[in-house]
């Protein structure tokens, strides 16, 4: 059974910085691309950023290129994302997810697991 768990969410004040982690089970995270998504109350959930399955390509959405990064250890079957220079426009859940589709997909039918998702609050 595959399951992805995210952590690392909370609150922080605007300029802060976190780091979300997703520790994945049940399937080699080398063999998946991977991504992080996010999704506020009443809007759409929207892609953040992804890493190809080697790792060696990742994309980020233009809304936090520079200031968020993502990552990954496939040993460690666990993804990251770095988040710096928050705002508050950045509030949302954050969910990771991942895909055997090749590349960094940004769409979130690419995707076929899905974590249960952190909370991020950023105080202004």
């Amino acid at each position: 059974q595959v399951q992805l768990v995210e952590s690392g969410g909370g609150l922080v004040q605007a300029g802060g910085s976190l780091r979300l982690s997703c520790a994945a089970s049940g399937l080699a995270l080398g063999y998946f691309g991977m991504g992080w998504f996010r999704q506020a109350p009443g809007a759409e959930r929207e892609f953040v950023a992804a890493s190809s399955a080697g790792g060696v390509d990742t994309y980020h959405a233009d809304s936090v290129k520079g200031r968020f990064t993502i990552s990954r250890d496939n040993a460690k079957n666990t993804v990251y994302l770095q988040m710096n220079s928050l705002k508050p426009a950045d509030e949302a859940a954050y969910y990771c997810a991942a895909t055997n589709t090749r590349g960094t997909p940004t769409t979130t039918y690419a995707y076929v697991f899905w974590g249960q998702g952190t909370q991020v609050t950023v105080s202004s």
